[in-house]
């Protein structure tokens, strides 16, 4: 029994002008032909145009392919080693794209509209959105969250580094005071926790001092914040949350 090329198109799930082409070139020619000329295919045929269509799923240009088929010198297990590893290689790199593509995704979703070059200029291997779904499970259905994604969405990337760089230069000088035993409930602890507070405030949501009690002690019982601050000075989480409580308490008074 033979097919036609049409035939042999859509067993194969490939079009006519590739089966054409593959005649042409010499890698695969039908073994009949009708009366009329036309292209028929036999059970051979299809068998190595099986062949040819899994090196080519695997990658294989149609000169090796040809080789692979044809060259009885050539060692299709070493082909393979070297496509596998090629495919490996292939793989790793497509799960990067897609972890690229992921992040930016839940960025924008986040509303952190930065290149993915620019989120690492800003945050470095820290990833900002590492909690987002986690944060919109807990707090998604509040005005406080929803401020927050609205502030967000208009931040440029000037506008994240100055952020960053109010971050980093208020946990080096609370490091400092921590360092330096300064008491939670002093001025400087209390004034520093003020600062603290207000820079919510200003980038993300209006924080009232019960809100902020509330963070501070999440900062000791999640310990994801506490070592996130402890890294920092250790013990920061703990002296951070007191601080805070001192606050709230001297401005209620």
């Amino acid at each position: 029994m033979s097919y036609s090329v049409g035939q042999v198109a859509g067993f194969a799930g490939v079009t006519v002008r590739t089966l054409h082409h593959y005649d042409e070139i010499g890698l695969l020619v039908p073994g009949e032909r009708s009366a009329a000329g036309h292209r028929r295919y036999g059970d051979a045929d299809l068998d190595r145009l099986q062949r040819i269509l899994f090196y080519r799923e695997l990658g294989f240009p149609l000169d090796e392919v040809a080789a692979l088929l044809d060259d009885p010198e050539a060692d299709p297990r070493a082909h393979l080693r070297r496509q596998h590893d090629l495919l490996t290689a292939r793989i790793e790199q497509l799960r990067k794209m897609a972890e690229a593509v992921e992040h930016a995704m839940e960025a924008r979703r986040m509303g952190i509209n930065l290149t993915p070059g620019e989120r690492f200029e800003v945050f470095g291997d820290k990833d900002p959105d590492q909690y987002a779904e986690e944060a919109e499970r807990r707090w998604g259905g509040t005005e406080a969250y929803a401020e927050s994604q609205r502030r967000a969405a208009r931040y440029t990337k000037a506008d994240w580094q100055r952020m960053k760089a109010e971050v980093d230069d208020w946990g080096a000088r609370y490091a400092a005071l921590v360092t330096a035993a300064e008491p939670p409930g002093g001025e400087r602890a209390m004034d520093m926790a003020e600062e603290h507070r207000r820079h919510i405030c200003v980038w993300f949501y209006d924080c009232p001092y019960e809100m902020h009690r509330c963070l501070a002690a999440m900062y000791v019982a999640d310990e994801r914040f506490k070592a996130f601050y402890d890294a920092t000075a250790p013990g920061l989480a703990a002296h951070l949350k007191e601080a805070i409580e001192a606050n709230a308490a001297r401005h209620a008074a």
